[in-house]
């Protein structure tokens, strides 16, 4: 597929066209101005954004033990002093059911 060529001469004179059209049309003045910014080095100083970001509220957490098994499914939770009886409670359901029962640690939020 060909590209179609760029004719730099025609790009040129229409840009000075445009320039001519401008100088004429009346804002000469706007013009200068630009000129004078660029000449001195002003630049426009932007204003600082307000944030959008939510502040995140802090959740506090505490530690369980939960047992679960194969499909990780929790069945009991028992407080973190309690790891012998999640243990025990785990061996019960692995000896009475199908599936092995395991313990974890679970962590869930604290309601204030």
């Amino acid at each position: 597929m060909a590209r179609k060529v760029v004719n730099r001469k025609e790009l040129r004179a229409q840009a000075e066209a445009a320039e001519a059209a401008e100088k004429a049309g009346g804002t000469k003045k706007k013009a200068a101005a630009t000129k004078k910014k660029a000449e001195t080095g002003e630049k426009k100083v932007a204003k600082p954004r307000k944030s959008r970001a939510k502040t995140v509220a802090e959740t506090r957490k505490k530690l369980f033990w939960g047992v679960f098994n194969q499909s990780m499914k929790r069945v009991a939770l028992y407080e973190f002093t309690q790891r012998k009886q999640a243990e025990k409670k785990a061996a019960d359901l692995s000896k009475a059911g199908k599936s092995e029962h395991f313990v974890q640690r679970v962590k869930e939020d604290i309601e204030q």
